[in-house]
């Protein structure tokens, strides 16, 4: 979700802004809320193997007055609207821009996406050592990550790639029609677009991949210039825009996804608030799935379910550098050998001694009868 503040006027002109994540000025850390009731092992993912353990999750999502990964593009990507899928605005009919215009601007957001998510898969590789060892100066969280701030951690640089693909993949179900509908109290129109009403995730994301998507017909985003109005101003005149369209604010409980007070007049329509949150959350937790099967495909099960395990866990040292997959069914068959064979040879001293035992009795037990044979 692209969240602006209404500080506007400090930000440089472009054509497309952000400023921050943050909890003020009408915004409620909205990224950092549903990325968390996404992927947390605090929230409704804890069933999750792959969930992310506390302080993992804050360099993703953010905390406190840190952006995090995910947070990252509405400090330094403000002015680029493929960061946050914005200008894709079309209305069937009598409009500013055609379908092709719109769908060129949503397919730039898709490829800038794809590159986010590329750069993170990239970035694995130095999380582990050669014989696939997790690299201790690679994973320490002994301060937060820095995204966009030459961070050489390779657990930090993967998360920042993972968590900008995933601000852009958020932003969309925010900034389009995808999953909401339009005010039926209202005539439809740049002010008041109709809505798709789809669930996520949408076919749209697919960042693992290069095939060209499909847009439908109706799909639009919101213009966005720096005095967000509607009915649009400067280059949004005429256009559906990013105040018409955007569901970006409201409270999103952060362990289980439930929303409340939605206050943008887009998002106070219906259950539209909703219905973006949960596109989102539903996005997010894809994308995940997919990062993980990019890492397989790149560097095999093994070293990539030990990749997992170094980006999900805060110690991942003592937590990760164990066999996994083929090494761990041999190592498990090795150990289970090493136990029957233990409990072989205790088999094998507890039958001599018990022999010894018995021999000994008997002989104890002639002696007497001789003895008494004697006498």
């Amino acid at each position: 979700m692209l969240l602006v503040l209404t500080a506007w006027m400090a930000l440089p002109a472009g054509p497309a802004a952000a400023f921050g994540t943050i909890d003020g000025g009408g915004q409620h850390r909205e990224h950092e809320r549903l990325t968390r009731a996404a992927l947390s092992c605090a929230g409704t993912a804890r069933s999750d193997q792959d969930c992310f353990a506390a302080r993992s999750m804050d360099q993703l999502a953010g905390r406190g007055k840190g952006f995090g990964a995910v947070g990252a593009p509405d400090s330094d990507e403000i002015s680029d609207p493929a960061a946050h899928c914005d200008n894709a605005d079309f209305l069937p009919g009598s409009y500013p821009r055609t379908r092709d215009q719109a769908t060129t601007q949503l397919i730039a957001c898709i490829d800038h996406l794809r590159m986010r998510f590329r750069q993170g898969v990239d970035s694995a590789e130095d999380l582990l050592d050669d014989q696939g060892r997790v690299v201790a100066d690679e994973v320490i969280l002994d301060r937060d990550c820095r995204p966009g701030n030459d961070e050489d951690r390779a657990k930090c640089t993967v998360i920042e790639g993972l968590g900008r693909a995933l601000h852009g993949a958020q932003d969309f179900y925010a900034h389009s029609n995808w999953a909401d509908e339009a005010d039926p109290a209202r005539p439809t129109g740049p002010e008041n677009p109709p809505g798709l009403n789809r669930p996520g995730p949408s076919a749209l994301f697919d960042l693992r991949g290069d095939a060209a998507v499909s847009v439908p017909e109706g799909l639009a985003t919101g213009c966005f210039v720096l005095k967000d109005e509607s009915p649009g101003v400067g280059n949004c005149t005429g256009r559906i825009t990013h105040a018409a369209l955007n569901k970006d604010n409201g409270i999103i409980d952060p362990a289980s996804g439930e929303v409340t007070g939605p206050t943008t007049a887009r998002g106070m329509v219906a259950r539209n608030f909703a219905k973006a949150v949960a596109g989102a959350i539903a996005e997010t937790r894809r994308q995940w799935q997919d990062f993980r099967a990019a890492l397989a495909e790149r560097y095999g099960p093994d070293r990539a379910a030990r990749m997992i395990c170094a980006l999900t866990r805060d110690d991942p040292v003592r937590q990760c550098n164990r066999p996994t997959g083929a090494a761990a069914a041999g190592h498990g068959a090795q150990s289970r050998a090493a136990r029957l064979g233990v409990l072989a040879v205790a088999g094998v001293a507890f039958a001599l001694l018990a022999g010894a035992l018995t021999l000994r009795t008997r002989r104890r037990g002639w002696g007497r009868r001789h003895t008494a044979r004697r006498e």
